[in-house]
């Protein structure tokens, strides 16, 4: 005989049992529970969330520390390269200023002997490949006679009357200066007009 749900069971009755065999909750319990628990790995996600994003913002903050200090270590050795170039270049100066005080000397083309010729051209040959191998590295003369001082480019040694000649104006290089790059790595010293 078939038992309808509407009936109510007698005291001698077991109640129905499902079939792994647990007995059927009431429908009202399991609400809370499930709330209970929604709740608890609602704030567990939320947690998570907040530590991902913490450690997110970590990642993020040392990658850009990282790059700058990458950054700054290429500064750095530019700088350093180009410091070694310009103390490089300083010291070889005066060596260029010896070569050129040579040519200055030197004979007229017609009054040079045979026997010193060869070692005139020599000369003029090292200043070429000197002048060239400079010119390489970027260094190139400063442009004085002629010009006004300029402190920035010219170091004036002296002044001197010429009348043919504004006040400030260079009439004489004494030693050649040079630029490295729009660096200047030594300033020309020029004689001016009063």
């Amino acid at each position: 005989m078939m038992k309808h749900r509407d009936k109510p069971t007698p005291d001698n009755e077991e109640p129905l049992q499902t079939p792994d065999g647990a007995l059927p909750e009431e429908p009202g319990e399991t609400v809370p529970q499930e709330e209970g628990r929604l709740a608890e790995l609602e704030a567990a996600l939320n947690a998570e969330k907040e530590q991902s994003g913490k450690l997110r913002d970590e990642v993020l903050r040392r990658a850009a520390e990282f790059e700058n200090f990458r950054k700054q270590k290429e500064r750095e050795a530019i700088q350093s390269s180009l410091r070694a170039k310009e103390t490089l270049l300083r010291e070889l100066l005066p060596v260029l200023d010896d070569v050129e005080r040579v040519l200055a000397n030197a004979p007229e083309p017609d009054e040079i002997s045979a026997a010193a010729k060869p070692f005139i051209e020599g000369v003029e040959l090292m200043k070429k490949n000197l002048d060239r191998w400079l010119e390489e590295k970027g260094v190139k003369p400063i442009e004085a006679i002629g010009l006004k001082l300029d402190v920035d480019f010219h170091e004036a040694i002296s002044q001197i009357e010429h009348p043919e000649a504004e006040p400030d104006t260079i009439v004489e290089q004494y030693q050649t200066g040079y630029l490295l790059g729009d660096r200047v790595i030594r300033h020309a010293k020029v004689i001016v007009s009063r």
